[in-house]
């Protein structure tokens, strides 16, 4: 397999909406997120990006068809769940290049797409002059029955990347899991690195 990436910023972003939306309830179906997605909510949360002049989408492309995405946005165009944290301890969300999401259809993943995620949005925020670089993952117990045997949680991949769970910066998102009939709120962690 051949894959390409290429990044797409600002209003450029507007046509790729509805791909996004599907590959994130494709992707999130999945254990940790468990997530029940709509179109409805779907466009209703990537209109932020579609907002921001400086967001960015970068798209993993196998000939014409798009099996992946990263998403990436200032801090300071984020929705409130999100950038108050940062506020209440003292950070200045200017100052920030949030990290929305990672996606790709499981056959490709472990070929280093993942890794030209991070790439790709890193030095989209260091062009844009940003200090550092966060996103936020969504925390499960260990005994969740939906665990599935031998999971293993990116923890380690973000380390070798340089980014580090940041304890007093937590928050709470809400959605509907796989089953369930009606959204709760699931604790997030955030991640940070300095740019």
């Amino acid at each position: 397999m051949t894959v390409t990436l290429t990044d797409v910023a600002g209003q450029d972003i507007r046509p790729h909406l509805n791909t996004l939306a599907e590959l994130r309830m494709t992707v999130f179906r999945q254990f940790p997120y468990l997530y029940q997605g709509s179109l409805d909510y779907e466009r209703r949360y990537l209109e932020t990006y579609a907002r921001s002049a400086a967001s960015l989408f970068v798209l993993a492309r196998d000939g014409d068809r798009v099996v992946g995405a990263a998403t990436g946005i200032p801090m300071a165009d984020e929705t409130e769940a999100f950038r108050q944290p940062f506020i209440n301890q003292g950070w200045r969300p200017e100052e920030i290049f949030y990290f929305g999401e990672s996606v790709l259809l499981p056959e490709y993943r472990g070929q280093g797409i993942g890794v030209g995620f991070f790439d790709h949005r890193e030095a989209h925020a260091r062009s844009q002059g940003f200090r550092y670089a966060v996103f936020c993952a969504v925390v499960r117990p260990e005994d969740h029955p939906l665990r599935p045997e031998g999971y293993q949680p990116l923890d380690r991949f973000w380390q070798n990347r340089g980014y580090r769970p940041l304890p007093e910066l937590t928050t709470e998102y809400a959605w509907t899991d796989i089953g369930d009939q009606a959204p709760t709120d699931k604790p997030m962690q955030f991640w940070y690195r300095e740019l």
